[in-house]
């Protein structure tokens, strides 16, 4: 997972200034729109791929087909970001098998993360994820719902030091850990948080997303789709009309660009285990992403249903 395939913006002051232009800026003509991880400057496009659920019990020869075309549909469409953790049933050794399986894994980033106690389990769990992803190197490990945290990190932290992870983090998907989670960004140095956040769950831009931006950490988003509430509360509904400003012809590219527009997000991993959701979902990182006030008229009418 080598350095020459993405763009390098190198120091502390590129990223900064990264951090300042506009979004849209990073998109040229078909390419994604990408955005800044603030500790280093590199670039990621700002839709990403989860996971959970449809990865975790694959094993028939059929579900696994449909899985491979669905990572080498992404990979073609420009995508990069691939997110999985070790607690996700079978999710991470399929994904291992399956990268090994396509060509041009060099592209793409691999997250994973560490969902144990203590030092000695940590570190086995963290060597297992190693193996289900067949490489001796991974973009970003972070701990899962800041499970014995402080220990964790200091294991992450050898092992980015060694150079066998490039980056690390925390993450949650409970609003009942955010008291916690945000006491944490405070004191530690991160280059990644992930949280959860959608247009019908709002409550981590209030201080998680302003704090990520202050304190210089990427953010990942978990459960873009509000856990399916929003397509549940969309279903049967026409997309209105002043969806076409920005460039949306789906539900799910609206949810998806509300979420990317924020200025403190680096980019959401909506779930997709089939093609066609992933060349749905792709076009959030095209063309042009809501202000402030197309967000807020978003807002009202999710809200109003």
């Amino acid at each position: 997972m080598g350095f020459h395939r993405r763009e390098i913006l190198l120091g502390a002051a590129a990223g900064a200034a990264a951090l300042a232009i506009p979004a849209r800026l990073f998109a040229q003509g078909s390419e994604l729109i990408r955005k800044p991880i603030p500790s280093t400057g590199e670039t990621l496009p700002v839709i990403g791929l989860g996971s959970a659920r449809r990865y975790e019990d694959a094993t028939s020869t059929a579900d696994l087909g449909v899985l491979k075309e669905t990572l080498q549909r992404f990979q073609a469409l420009g995508g990069t970001v691939v997110d999985t953790a070790p607690v996700y049933g079978k999710a991470e050794p399929t994904i291992g098998t399956l990268l090994e399986q396509i060509s041009g894994r060099d592209s793409l980033f691999i997250a994973t993360k560490v969902s144990t106690r203590g030092r000695e389990a940590g570190l086995k769990q963290i060597e297992q994820s190693f193996r289900n992803l067949k490489t001796s190197k991974i973009d970003l490990i972070a701990v899962h719902n800041l499970r014995d945290t402080d220990v964790q990190l200091e294991t992450l932290r050898g092992l980015k030091q060694a150079g066998r992870i490039r980056y690390i983090g925390i993450t949650t998907s409970f609003d009942g850990q955010y008291s916690e989670f945000e006491s944490v960004m405070k004191r530690e140095s991160l280059d990644f948080i992930q949280i959860d956040y959608a247009l019908d769950n709002r409550n981590a831009g209030a201080r998680i997303l302003p704090l990520a931006r202050e304190r210089g950490m990427a953010v990942m988003i978990n459960l873009p789709f509000g856990r399916g509430s929003l397509f549940n509360a969309t279903k049967d509904k026409a997309l209105p009309e002043w969806a076409r400003e920005i460039d949306c012809k789906t539900w799910a590219q609206f949810f998806l660009k509300w979420i990317v527009a924020h200025e403190a997000v680096t980019c959401a991993i909506p779930g997709m285990a089939r093609p066609e959701y992933v060349n749905d979902n792709i076009q959030a990182a095209k063309g042009r992403l809501p202000d402030s006030a197309m967000r807020r008229r978003m807002e009202n009418l999710i809200d109003g249903l």
